[in-house]
């Protein structure tokens, strides 16, 4: 009978182990993207490092100043997407390393597929050209163990990698000209 318990509790102790393991929650994702181009790097700066607009990046079509300079740290913007928007916050600015970092302080998963984003761009140089590197950490749109397909981890990186590089290369294109 004491045999029969304890491999009984034995079966079950695995089985919840075993559950346990498969019952956290979703992964951090990252995304890094960059490109070079053709332009100093204090001019792609002035234009990257500008938190009130985002003029080269489709599809934002408006952004608005909530709170705070922007070039400091804790300011706030609202950038739309027609209709749609998200809040985000500056985390660090440094326009002598020329390095911005921002997150999403209200999350809008119907227009971005994220919850807990937080990104940097940078700019280099390298010689009379600018290396632009844009990466972020996030997690998808919903927590849960089975998330619908508009809120899985291929769609949250799909969208972030769809952006950066749409984004990317209209900066290119602007800075080039």
């Amino acid at each position: 009978m004491l045999r029969r318990c304890l491999l009984t509790f034995v079966v079950l102790l695995c089985t919840m182990s075993f559950s346990l393991a498969h019952a956290h929650g979703p992964s951090r994702l990252k995304v890094k993207e960059f490109i070079t181009i053709d332009a100093p790097s204090e001019k792609v700066w002035q234009t990257v490092g500008a938190f009130n607009s985002l003029s080269w990046l489709p599809p934002v079509t408006n952004v608005v100043m909530v709170k705070g300079k922007p070039d400091q740290k804790g300011a706030v913007r609202q950038v739309f997407v027609g209709e749609a928007s998200v809040m985000e916050t500056i985390k660090a600015f440094d326009s002598s390393k020329m390095m911005l970092k921002y997150k999403i302080s209200k999350d809008n998963t119907a227009l971005l597929p994220v919850t807990n984003y937080q990104s940097t761009i940078t700019v280099k140089a390298d010689g009379d050209k600018s290396i632009v590197t844009w990466k972020a950490g996030f997690y998808r749109g919903d927590p849960n163990n089975n998330p619908p397909e508009n809120l899985n981890d291929e769609t949250a990186i799909g969208a972030i990698v769809g952006l950066y590089k749409a984004g990317l290369e209209n900066l290119k294109v602007i800075m080039e000209q």
